[in-house]
């Protein structure tokens, strides 16, 4: 007898009249059982049931605690905070970084139809890398902000990189008061109003290390500066050291021709020096002593106090030496201050072996001289931040002048031979890099002495072979001079340059840029060679008081072994080799001096032009505005 079972729906069956009355019991016994094996067999899958309770909670429930964890942590556990601000600080630049170093690689490898093409879209890549990695340094702040202000500080990266970075100069974020006031608590041991009579909570500048502020000194009665160190600095320090230093070798390892390794080298070694404001006291006094003996309008504020993160210094009213409303107002010519600030730095270089290394014009103010200054013009420049210096031995120092004055004489394979040696001696520099190093010293192209032979000449122009003959071209001719000669991609070539470098060469260069900027910012009517001439001139000297040096120690040395006799001789050698040494000198010095002259006389016609000019449009006071650069 065969049994039919019909599935009539989830929850019944039922048999047809051929069951017998035995098996009824049976089936309603296993109703449910055999429900679920036909279910499963022959039925459609039936959803499961959830299991009893409210366990939908769940999930919201553990992600809320997991949260609630994690915020307690970083909030009262400080590695846990680091940790996650490193890593979203690391992640920031790594991703511009490797964005930009990935743009680099399709922009270079790209095909265009010109070359005019293929320079603009190098251009915009400069644009957008250089824009990603400021944006994330801007973010991320702290020495991240340092790290960009040195790079825009890097006169042979390309023009575009420079400019991108050069707003992180005045992009810092300000520590509120009420955290310096702490920091004045635990540092001090005393309040801000027991030490001062008067603070400004308003800083008056903010820098990526440090701020500002104005006070009245209890102590020495004197309105100061107070320079104080952003707090958390040091507390995160070593990790954001570490991260730089990080993302910067990933960079090298996954793209080894853009190798920037270095700067978190430098940053490595020489901010914990700007972090201390007692080395900083030092460097002041060091610097002090040396121009207590010069007649020089430079002025340098007085340290009354310091400590590891408290600078109290003399307080300086003045304006932005680049500031021509304010240079007019107080009647100072500007040509003599782009001049005074090159014999500034080029007497730190050459002469002190012991020169300023963060020049920038945030650096710099300019108030009008006092009767009791030294200073040989109605102006003296006050300059500020003391934190980093470098010291130049003087094998460096004097190969340094050497090759500067190679530059200056006209092209020769003589001239050209020992530009090419002393930029080995002063820069590890290669006869292939020698073009890009060069143009680093110079701020333009490289002259057609260091052209290559097998370049052909594009314009029946005549270059310059030399620093000198500029001052004979027009703008005109040396801005045609750069668009036709030779234009290679040679991003490559400056940070191997860059590599090579020794430190001090390197912040030497930022000095030469210093003062080309500040040349170009004042507005000045002298040839941009004149402050080339400058530096010349302390070349020459480093180099005449390097030779004396040598020609008395040797005399001295060979007498003090060979008797009595031979010393007579040797010193009337030497007294003769110093003769010829120093009317060398004379006649080299004396010819610089006499274009120097030439250029201001030129220099004081274009200006007394432009007043004569302004007087005609406007009157005395039009004359006035025209002659100081003003309009």
């Amino acid at each position: 007898m065969h049994t039919i079972l019909k599935f009539r729906g989830p929850a019944s069956w039922h048999s047809s009249r051929s069951f017998l009355p035995s098996q009824k019991s049976f089936v309603r016994q296993n109703n449910t059982n055999l429900f679920k094996r036909l279910a499963s067999s022959d039925a459609p899958q039936a959803l499961p049931k959830r299991p009893r309770g409210k366990s939908w909670l769940w999930y919201p429930a553990t992600l809320l605690a997991l949260t609630g964890v994690g915020y307690y942590a970083y909030e009262n556990h400080q590695p846990s905070q680091h940790a996650v601000l490193a890593t979203l600080r690391c992640s920031r630049l790594a991703r511009a970084a490797i964005s930009g170093a990935i743009d680099y690689k399709r922009t270079l490898a790209g095909a265009y139809a010109s070359e005019e093409e293929r320079l603009e879209a190098v251009s915009q890549c400069h644009i957008r890398s250089a824009t990603k990695v400021r944006d994330a340094l801007l973010v991320n702040g702290g020495i991240y902000i340092k790290l960009g202000q040195h790079v825009a500080s890097l006169i042979v990266l390309p023009r575009e990189w420079t400019s991108t970075m050069a707003p992180l100069q005045d992009r810092c974020d300000a520590t509120p008061y009420e955290d310096v006031a702490a920091l004045f608590l635990s540092d001090m041991g005393q309040p801000i109003s027991e030490l001062f009579v008067d603070f400004d909570p308003v800083p008056i500048g903010v820098a990526s290390l440090a701020q500002v502020h104005v006070g009245y000194h209890k102590a020495s009665g004197k309105k100061v500066a107070v320079k104080v160190q952003h707090p958390r600095l040091v507390e995160f320090f070593n990790i954001d050291m570490n991260m730089v230093q990080s993302t910067l070798g990933w960079i090298k390892y996954w793209f080894p021709e853009f190798e920037f390794t270095w700067l978190g080298e430098d940053m490595q070694e020489n901010l914990p020096k700007e972090m201390d404001f007692v080395h900083e006291a030092r460097n002041t006094a060091h610097a002090i002593a040396d121009f207590e003996n010069v007649k020089t309008s430079l002025y340098i504020p007085e340290v009354i106090f310091a400590n590891k993160r408290v600078l109290i210094m003399e307080y300086i009213q003045g304006g932005r030496v680049d500031d021509l409303a304010y240079l007019a107002k107080h009647n100072i010519d500007r040509n003599k201050v782009a001049l005074e600030l090159t014999r500034i730095f080029n007497r730190m270089v050459f002469m002190n072996g012991w020169f300023h290394a963060d020049p920038h014009p945030g650096n710099l103010l300019i108030r009008p001289a006092s009767k009791l200054s030294k200073s040989p013009y109605n102006f003296e420049i006050a300059l500020l931040d003391h934190g980093l210096y470098f010291d130049l031995e003087r094998e460096l120092r004097v190969n340094y002048s050497r090759l500067w004055l190679s530059l200056i004489a006209r092209s020769s394979p003589i001239v050209d031979a020992d530009r090419r040696k002393y930029a080995e001696l002063v820069g590890n520099i290669t006869s292939d890099l020698y073009p890009v190093f060069e143009a680093a010293m110079t701020g333009r192209l490289a002259p057609d002495g260091i052209i290559e032979a097998d370049d052909e000449p594009k314009s029946n122009i005549p270059q310059a072979t030399g620093m000198l003959d500029m001052a004979s071209q027009t703008e005109e001719k040396i801005g045609l001079n750069r668009s036709t000669a030779p234009q290679e991609d040679i991003l490559v070539s400056v940070l191997d340059v860059l590599r090579r470098l020794p430190r001090r060469v390197v912040m030497i260069l930022k000095l030469n840029d210093l003062a080309r900027h500040l040349d170009h910012s004042l507005a000045t009517t002298h040839s941009s060679v004149r402050i080339f001439l400058i530096t010349s001139k302390y070349c020459m000297k480093a180099v005449w008081q390097d030779e004396k040096n040598r020609f008395r120690e040797g005399g001295l040395g060979f007498g003090s072994f060979l008797g009595s006799a031979w010393c007579v001789e040797s010193s009337a050698l030497t007294t003769h080799l110093i003769t010829l040494t120093c009317r060398a000198f004379a006649t080299g010095y004396s010819k610089i001096t006499f274009i120097e002259f030439m250029m201001d006389w030129q220099a004081s016609l274009v200006m007394s032009s432009a007043w004569l000019r302004g007087f005609y449009s406007r009157g005395l006071a039009g004359a006035h505005d025209a002659a100081a650069g003003l309009y």
